[in-house]
């Protein structure tokens, strides 16, 4: 039996979990409020506040270090890479601590956290399917202006769950199937899986639909505009594009829930802004199913957003003549950290190599 610890730490929270080869022993988490982040300029300042409190978890729930097969942790925006599970190396705790990344998010810190807890154990440290997945094919990743390199930051930890479960269920092997992926949360990704493999994705920090606080793609011209009209500077720009963007700038709110108990309550302008988010997503999938050549197995909508009955039925009704459409709710992140050590534990699948691409 392996025993594996799963570090998962997000913009506002840390996940912690304990994983007995495929059965989950026990999962606690810590919260943050703006308050007690506000202190911290950079994500990388809040590590020893982290890490005080993963041991403190560890301690309240009795869990020796030396008891565990490995840690595995949630990946970071780091240099681009294969997908699949990673070793944890100091050359990649360097350029963590070295600022050498594509952005800085909270999720970096979860290979911080793994290594100190590490050290001089002898024991694995992994982390598995970043959100710098990248295994665009050539042509995806030219843009209209060659300065502009299109690149790949995608949800790649929930899509590959999410996916790895249905091909379950179809009983064939991911290798062998093409789908459509949609997570869909505070940010959207929606990418074409073939054979296993992310192929492209619409970037949801530079692209495609409008999400909860994402402004997704925008009037090219006009945003330039915006960007030299004095207004703002660029840290607000930037805000008003990933935070404050999308649901948020229409409706002042990225909770789903509300925005469609406004709907309930005859709010017109809720009803057309969530249906128009609808429609962009429904228009991307329909985009990434024509890198499958239209020869797609499935469209598969995962992710916080899949909740809603509402927006999934829109989103059916547009793209469910392409294939059929699997609707699976919510995130999958803790069982995939832990499935994707323990697959590498086992010698079920190699462990990748992240050296500079």
């Amino acid at each position: 039996m392996r025993r594996i610890l799963v570090v998962n730490p997000g913009s506002t929270s840390t996940k912690l979990a304990v994983f007995e080869d495929e059965s989950p022993v026990w999962q606690s988490e810590r919260s943050y409020s703006h308050s007690q982040l506000a202190p911290f300029k950079r994500a990388l300042e809040q590590f020893e506040m982290r890490y005080a409190d993963m041991l403190q978890i560890l301690q309240e729930r009795k869990v020796e270090v030396t008891t565990l097969s490995a840690v595995v942790s949630r990946g970071g925006p780091f240099k681009p890479m294969d997908g699949g599970t990673h070793p944890i190396t100091p050359s990649l705790v360097g350029d963590v601590l070295g600022g050498r990344l594509q952005f800085e998010h909270a999720s970096m810190l979860g290979v911080l956290l793994a290594d100190r807890l590490l050290q001089d154990t002898g024991i694995p440290g992994f982390f598995v399917d970043p959100v710098s997945v990248d295994e665009f094919e050539p042509v995806a990743r030219i843009s209209g202006l060659p300065e502009l390199e299109r690149k790949s930051l995608v949800h790649a930890l929930n899509i590959r769950a999410a996916a790895r479960k249905i091909a379950a269920r179809l009983n064939k092997d991911l290798q062998q199937l093409r789908f459509v992926m949609a997570h869909l949360g505070g940010g959207i990704s929606i990418c074409p899986l073939k054979y296993g493999r992310i192929v492209d994705v619409n970037n949801s920090v530079e692209g495609g639909p409008f999400s909860p606080e994402r402004s997704g793609s925008l009037p090219v011209s006009s945003l330039v505009k915006l960007c030299f009209s004095g207004t703002l500077a660029e840290p607000e720009m930037m805000r008003k594009i990933a935070g404050l963007g999308g649901m948020t700038a229409h409706l002042g709110t990225n909770d789903a829930v509300e925005v469609e108990k406004r709907i309930a309550e005859g709010d017109r302008k809720a009803g057309k802004v969530y249906r128009a988010m609808a429609y962009q997503i429904a228009k991307e999938i329909g985009a990434m199913a024509t890198v499958l050549n239209c020869m797609v197995d499935g469209i598969v909508l995962t992710g916080g957003l899949a909740r809603s009955e509402m927006l999934t039925s829109w989103i059916r009704e547009s793209v469910q003549f392409l294939a059929p459409v699997y609707v699976l709710p919510g995130e999958f992140e803790m069982e995939a950290l832990a499935l994707g050590a323990l697959r590498v534990l086992r010698g079920e699948e190699k462990i990748r190599s992240h050296a500079n691409r």
